[in-house]
C-alpha cells in the first residue's frame, strides 16, 4: 500500500452536506425535554404568557449563540469544535477544562439520561423494559430492565457509528425527519382541535398573572404572586429546563472535519437548525395551551383536571394528546419519544467522540482516542464514551450530574462567545468567511444574559452551581498531572 493510501485511511471522510448538518443540529436538540419540562416552567412562572416568554427567550438566546458560534466555526473548521475555540481564544487549560467537564459529565451524562428516557418510554410499549422490572438485586444495587435497554441502545448506536460517518448520518437523517414530522403533526392536531376550547379561553383570559407554586410531598405548599425582580428571577430559574431542552446545538461544530464545506455549511446549519427547533418548541407549547389549562389540581383525576402544572410525572405532551386521543395517547407519545430520544442519542454519540479525539491529539486524553479506524472515524473515542455513559446509566446519578453542571455549561458558553471579541483583536488577519451576526451588539447581549442567568442561579439555586464549579476546578490539577505524564511524542 502506498503512503498516500495510508494517509487517506487515517483521515476523516467529508460526507456531511448542509442538510445532514442541519438535521444533526435538529436531531441533537430534540429529545424528551419538550414533552416534559413545561410542567416545571408552569409551576415556576404560573401563567400562559410567561410560559411562552420563557420559551421565546430561550429560543432567542440560543439563536444568538448559534449565530455567534458560526464565526468561530468558519475560522477553525476542525474536529473538536468548542474545545478548539476555547483553546485558541484563551489557552490550552481553558480548552481542557471544557473538554474534561464535557467528557466526564456533560455529553456522557446527557447520553445516559437520553438512553434511560428511551428505555422508560419503551417500557410503556413493552412492559418487560419497565423500571419496575428488577433483573437482579445485589447488596442494595438494583439492575433494571430499563437500565439494560439503555446500555444496549448506547452500545448499538456506538457500534453503528464506528462503521463510518455515512451510516451515522443516514440514521440521523431518518430519525430526525421522522420525529420532527410527528411532532409537527401533533402540534397541528392540538392547534386545530383545541381552537376555541374552554382551556384556550381560560388560559388566554389570564395571560400574565404570574405566580410560583411550591410543591412538597405531593401537595401544594404555597402559591406566591410574582412581580418585578422576583418575576425575572423566576423566569431565570424556569429556563434551566428550557435551555437544556434546547442545548446540544453546538454538537455540529465537533464534526467540522467531516463536513464538505464547513466554512459555509456550519454557520448555516447552526442557524437553520436552531431556528427550526425554536419554532417547533414555541408551537408545541402553544398547542399545550390550546388543549390543557395551565393551572390545575394536583389531586385531579384526569389530565385536564391536572392541567399543565400537575401533568402526571410532568408528561405534558402525553396529557395534551390524551385530550383528543384518549387512553391511546400514552402509547402514541411513548413511540414518538422513543423515536425522538433514539435519534437524539445518535447525534450526541456521533458528535461527542470528535471532541475527545481532538483532546487526544493535543495529548490531553487517552492516546488511542486520537486514532481513526479504517472507516475514518475515532472508534476508540466512541468506545470510551460508550463505556462511561453506560456506567452513568448504572449509577442513576446522570440527571443529578446534569443539574450540577448547568452553571458550568453557561460559563463555558460565556467564555466561548467572549473569545470572538478576543480573537478579533489578537488574530485580526485570520480569514473569517462568516462573521457573527449583529456583532458586537448581539454577542454582547448574549454574554449579558448568560452572566445574569448565572447570577440568578448562584442566588436562588446554589445546588445547581457549586457542584459544577467543583467538577471544573478538579480539572485544573488533572490538567497539569496529565501534561506532566503525557508522552512527548
Amino acid at each position: 500500500m502506498e503512503d498516500t493510501d495510508i494517509e487517506k485511511l487515517n483521515e476523516f471522510r467529508k460526507e456531511l452536506g448542509l442538510t445532514d448538518s442541519t438535521l444533526i443540529v435538529v436531531g441533537s436538540m430534540i429529545g424528551s425535554g419538550i414533552f416534559i419540562v413545561s410542567a416545571d416552567i408552569a409551576r415556576t412562572v404560573g401563567s400562559p404568557g410567561w410560559l411562552l416568554v420563557t420559551w421565546l427567550i430561550t429560543g432567542i438566546v440560543t439563536l444568538i449563540a448559534a449565530l455567534s458560534y458560526g464565526e468561530l466555526a468558519a475560522m477553525m473548521p476542525k474536529a473538536g469544535g468548542q474545545y478548539v475555540y476555547l483553546r485558541e481564544a484563551w489557552n490550552p487549560l481553558t480548552g481542557f477544562l471544557y473538554g474534561w467537564t464535557f467528557a466526564l459529565v456533560i455529553q456522557t451524562g446527557t447520553i445516559a439520561a437520553v438512553a434511560v428516557a428511551f428505555a422508560k418510554y419503551t417500557g410503556i410499549v413493552i412492559p418487560f423494559f419497565s423500571e419496575k422490572n428488577i433483573l437482579f438485586n445485589i447488596i442494595g444495587f438494583k439492575f433494571t430492565a430499563a437500565q439494560l435497554l439503555a446500555i444496549i441502545s448506547i452500545v448499538a448506536l456506538t457500534y453503528i457509528n464506528t462503521k463510518g460517518i455515512r451510516i451515522g448520518k443516514i440514521i440521523q437523517d431518518i430519525f430526525t425527519i421522522t420525529k420532527s414530522s410527528a411532532l409537527l403533526l401533533l402540534i397541528i392536531a392540538g392547534l386545530i382541535l383545541g381552537a376555541g376550547s374552554l382551556a384556550m379561553q381560560t388560559n388566554f383570559s389570564s395571560m400574565w398573572d404570574a405566580s410560583r407554586t411550591i410543591v412538597e410531598n405531593d401537595a401544594v405548599k404555597s402559591v406566591e404572586p410574582l412581580s418585578g425582580f422576583m418575576l425575572v428571577a423566576a423566569i431565570g430559574i424556569a429556563m434551566v429546563g428550557s435551555l437544556f431542552s434546547s442545548d446540544a446545538w453546538n454538537n455540529i461544530t465537533f464534526t467540522a472535519a467531516e463536513i464538505k464545506n464547513p466554512k459555509r455549511d456550519i454557520p448555516k446549519s447552526l442557524f437553520y437548525g436552531t431556528a427550526i427547533v425554536t419554532v417547533l418548541y414555541l408551537l408545541a407549547n402553544l398547542s399545550y395551551l390550546f388543549v390543557l389549562p395551565l393551572s390545575g389540581d394536583i389531586n385531579g383525576t384526569t389530565p385536564y383536571e391536572n392541567g399543565i402544572q400537575f401533568a402526571s410525572s410532568d408528561r405534558v405532551g402525553t396529557a395534551a394528546v390524551s385530550v383528543f386521543l384518549g387512553s391511546t395517547a400514552s402509547y402514541v407519545m411513548a413511540i414518538l419519544i422513543m423515536i425522538s430520544t433514539f435519534g437524539c442519542n445518535n447525534g450526541l454519540i456521533l458528535a461527542g467522540a470528535r471532541l475527545t479525539y481532538a483532546m487526544s491529539n493535543d495529548k490531553l486524553f487517552f492516546s488511542k482516542a486520537g486514532m481513526l479506524n479504517k472507516h475514518g472515524v475515532p472508534a476508540n473515542s466512541l468506545t470510551i464514551q460508550s463505556i462511561w455513559a453506560s456506567v452513568l446509566c448504572l449509577t442513576g446519578t446522570y440527571s443529578d450530574l446534569l443539574d450540577y453542571v448547568v452553571f458550568a455549561v453557561m460559563l463555558f458558553y460565556i467564555f466561548t462567545i467572549a473569545g470572538i471579541f478576543k480573537l478579533r483583536k489578537t488574530k485580526p488577519d485570520v480569514p473569517r468567511p462568516y462573521k457573527a451576526f449583529g456583532y458586537p451588539v448581539l454577542p454582547a447581549l448574549y454574554i449579558l444574559f448568560a452572566v445574569s442567568f448565572s447570577v440568578i442561579l448562584l442566588i436562588f439555586k446554589p445546588n445547581y452551581t457549586y457542584p459544577g464549579l467543583i467538577i471544573v476546578i478538579i480539572g485544573i490539577p488533572v490538567y497539569f498531572i496529565w501534561r506532566k505524564f503525557a508522552p512527548k511524542k
